[in-house]
């Protein structure tokens, strides 16, 4: 059984944030794989279905960022998932655009959300970490995750959701770099 978490921000002000790319790519898995509607549960909306045979829980926590660890921590002690089977997506400012890292464990890397996983779950999930890139200036970063993807990054935002979502079977058959390799391999040729 696998827990699959996007991360980001509650309500219509944030959806198309760049902080949200990770509650994005719930949506897509969740429509791709005819998941359940989501039900509010845990602080947070839940969806469950299969994914090659296995069953998974998509989670997105709707406490805002900074606060995510508690309900994802809930949702797993509820269902007894471990943490090397909880998948987190989320944006990435160290990443450029379009790029996708997988790794378990490891740092937050000052990202807020990360820091409250990390203390509530420790540091050995799973992360999809999806790069939006930097703005120039260090004091710019609140404003640029808190606003909207701009119209040139819906050109490679718009065909990466659904090629993350197509290759997630790889991520609960235990072959999280694939994944990687995969999902880069074709944004190099399609995006």
């Amino acid at each position: 059984m696998y827990l699959l978490v996007g991360l980001g921000n509650p309500g219509p002000d944030y959806k198309k944030h760049r902080h949200n790319v990770g509650f994005m790519c719930m949506d897509e898995i969740r429509e791709s794989y005819g998941f359940s509607s989501e039900k509010s549960k845990f602080s947070g909306l839940l969806s469950e279905g299969k994914i090659d045979q296995e069953s998974v829980y998509l989670f997105k926590p709707l406490t805002y960022m900074n606060l995510s660890g508690k309900p994802v921590a809930d949702a797993a002690r509820f269902f007894k998932i471990r943490p090397d089977h909880i998948i987190v997506f989320h944006d990435d400012l160290d990443l450029e655009p379009k790029t996708i890292r997988v790794k378990q464990g490891g740092g937050h890397g000052g990202h807020n959300g990360l820091k409250d996983l990390d203390a509530h779950l420790g540091p050995d999930y799973w992360r999809v970490r999806i790069g939006i890139g930097r703005p120039l200036y260090k004091d710019q970063v609140t404003s640029y995750v808190l606003s909207n993807f701009s119209k040139a990054d819906h050109g490679w935002l718009d065909p990466l959701l659904p090629i993350l979502a197509d290759e997630v079977h790889l991520l609960v058959t235990g072959a999280p770099q694939e994944y990687a390799n995969m999902v880069m391999a074709e944004v190099s040729h399609g995006i």
